[in-house]
């Protein structure tokens, strides 16, 4: 099964710009320093975020800033950005029609995850940029003090 990283490089990316905005840290390069990934990458979702209106860039110039402020950005809206309306589970559309099992499982499944998606599309409505900061912000300070300096203005 595959599966996809970019929900979180793209929180990466948003907590990323807001924290070191007004530096000179915020190419694609540096950002992609951080995720450890290459910065083709960065810049791909970078124009899905701009896209969905959670960033503003200018061309040529690396100073991306958030579009809104953090605690008016939820994880559904990142999600959305990202993956558009695609479901987070899917059902397997190949099954086999003359198996008691495989004839049955995808109506059931798919009444099954589409309650799933209600609840987490519900809880990923609550949960704010905001909020994912101050916990990146609280933990830095809790392993590096030094970088204290740089996260308090965010608690």
């Amino acid at each position: 099964m595959k599966y996809s990283l970019q929900l979180s490089d793209a929180i990466h990316i948003l907590a990323y710009i807001h924290i070191f905005q007004g530096t000179d840290l915020l190419s694609s390069d540096m950002i992609a320093s951080s995720i450890e990934t290459n910065p083709t990458n960065v810049r791909k979702i970078m124009s899905q975020l701009k896209k969905a209106d959670l960033i503003h860039t200018t061309s040529g110039k690396p100073t991306p800033v958030l579009a809104k402020a953090p605690e008016n950005i939820n994880l559904l809206e990142i999600y959305r950005s990202i993956e558009g309306n695609t479901n987070l589970i899917q059902v397997d559309p190949k099954t086999n029609p003359n198996c008691v099992v495989g004839a049955n499982i995808q109506e059931v499944l798919a009444a099954t995850y589409s309650r799933l998606q209600k609840k987490v599309e519900e809880e990923m409505a609550v949960i704010t940029l905001d909020g994912l900061i101050k916990q990146i912000v609280l933990s830095e300070k809790e392993k590096r003090p030094e970088n204290q300096p740089l996260v308090e203005k965010f608690l």
